[in-house]
């Protein structure tokens, strides 16, 4: 990507931090002017939305609805109601009362031109010629609108304009007859085919804001904290922007995040070296700062300012791994128990994976609801057990077995549970080789331990890659100056060495 000089000076990667020495960002002092509020706000809009196209594969817009029982759904469909019953009326007196009409269909060209390509040049040139507004004022100042005529030349310019997708409800058009009905369905298709041209000028271009991105979102970033507002002009903004106005100063919440880290990476290091004083990789620090974020307490609202944008993100990731820590451990045990002759038969581990997250759904985040849940799981195991015996013609597990195995499953909401413990740090230690070996060298092998969960747990970790990699290869000018204040003593710091 352009313009990612300031990340490192080697040949390193880039989105590994580089300490050399940078300018430190910092916030200038707030604003308070309704101009510069509103210029804020748009600003975190904008980089909200760019982080969201570049992040999320699947992102695409759809036309706003709002719920049918709230206030917003139920006010809109009383107006809606009333505006489309007026055209009724219209369009049933004697004589015919256009007016409301002829607007409708000013609204209709303008929307179809907006979803014609510069290549259409023929098309244009016929959609003003039939839909000639003062023509079609002419016609109805003399009582010879033909409407109907009008609706079905609407009708066959979307057809040749709408998406495969649209095919179907374009087709229906042409069966109806009221007048009243066919203009209101007209709009909602013509609002669902704008919708689709957007999303497809949106794939066209990614590739291309893909190589902006980075430095673009950094640039945006850079004027948030230039802008940083006091906290109660905050109230007045976007939820976007308040999320990242959450610390009482710029990036607060980022350096105690990485000093946090720096910590343990440090007494990490110093179990595994004789070394008095051990080497500390600043890339190994951020490796182990992104893997805290994947079990951060939902309370604690002191979420590092550069990765607040992600938490949604990480939050749900932190939460699915939880669930396939919790599946391996459950499929361990009976394993342990059972054997590999029952283990082995064909839809068992399946059946047993599903009762699992059907019981465990949305109480693996909470230890009490985890608690409660076990125990009826535990039985579920042991009828699944008993079942698969009986199917190979064996008899079921010993009594001592099978209260063996619903004991320990029923024990696996405890976080020190050696089962879950170890299944944990696989998982965990599989996420941080996947950080280390980075996007290029693709996603290493699960561990055995999680081997039937092999393929959510590295589509996990390709996703939680992602977001790490993209995270630092933005916001690197900004982790750099953190980092060097925390691993380096000040006359080091200077020198602009990089320990890794």
């Amino acid at each position: 990507m352009p313009n990612q000089r300031d990340e490192a000076a080697d040949d390193s990667p880039p989105d590994r931090p580089c300490l050399e020495k940078l300018d430190s960002p910092t916030g200038s002092p707030p604003t308070a002017s309704l101009s510069g509020l509103i210029e804020l706000e748009t600003c975190v809009s904008n980089l909200n939305l760019a982080h969201e196209i570049v992040l999320n594969r699947d992102f695409c817009f759809k036309p706003r609805r709002p719920p049918t029982d709230s206030l917003e759904g139920r006010v809109t469909a009383i107006v809606h109601r009333a505006f489309w019953d007026s055209l009724q009326q219209q369009l049933s007196s004697d004589p015919p009362n256009y007016c409301h009409a002829v607007t409708l269909l000013q609204e209709v060209k303008t929307i179809l031109r907006s979803l014609l390509l510069p290549s259409h040049v023929r098309l244009r040139a016929q959609l003003d010629e039939v839909l000639d507004m003062e023509l079609i004022q002419q016609q109805v100042d003399h009582g010879a609108l033909d409407l109907h005529r009008l609706a079905g030349y609407v009708t066959d310019t979307m057809a040749s304009l709408c998406a495969p997708v649209r095919d179907p409800e374009v087709r229906a058009l042409r069966g109806l007859g009221d007048p009243v009905e066919l203009l209101r369905e007209i709009f909602r298709v013509l609002v669902l085919m704008k919708t689709d041209m957007v999303n497809f000028t949106l794939q066209s271009l990614r590739p291309h804001l893909l190589q902006q991105a980075v430095q673009y979102e950094r640039v945006k970033f850079q004027q948030i904290l230039d802008q940083q507002p006091g906290e109660e002009e905050c109230l007045s903004l976007h939820p976007a922007a308040v999320r990242l106005m959450d610390g009482e100063a710029s990036l607060d919440h980022t350096a105690a995040w990485l000093q946090v880290a720096v910590a343990e990476e440090a007494a990490a290091a110093g179990a595994r070296s004789e070394s008095s004083c051990p080497d500390v990789s600043a890339t190994a620090v951020l490796d182990r700062a992104f893997m805290r974020l994947l079990r951060w307490d939902p309370q604690d609202r002191k979420y590092p300012e550069t990765v607040l944008l992600d938490r949604d993100r990480l939050d749900a990731l932190g939460r699915r791994l939880q669930m396939l820590v919790l599946e391996a451990s459950v499929l361990l045990l009976t394993r342990a128990q059972c054997g590999d002759a029952v283990f082995s038969l064909p839809g068992f581990v399946g059946r047993l994976r599903r009762s699992v997250s059907a019981l465990l759904e949305g109480s693996h985040t909470r230890e009490a609801d985890l608690k409660e849940a076990l125990p009826g799981l535990g039985e579920t195991a042991l009828q699944l057990l008993t079942e698969a015996a009986s199917e190979r013609g064996g008899a079921a597990p010993p009594r001592e077995s099978r209260s063996l195995l619903s004991g320990q499953i029923s024990e696996l909401w405890k976080h020190d549970h050696p089962v879950r413990t170890l299944v944990g740090e696989r998982a965990r230690g599989f996420l941080r080789a996947t950080l280390q070996g980075g996007l290029a060298k693709g996603s290493p092998e699960p561990p055995a331990a999680l081997g039937p969960l092999g393929a959510e747990l590295a589509e996990l970790g390709a996703a939680f890659g992602r977001i790490v990699h993209f995270n630092r290869s933005v916001f690197g000018p900004f982790y750099a100056p953190v980092l060097r204040k925390l691993l380096f003593p000040p006359g080091e710091a200077e020198t602009g060495e990089d320990p890794r």
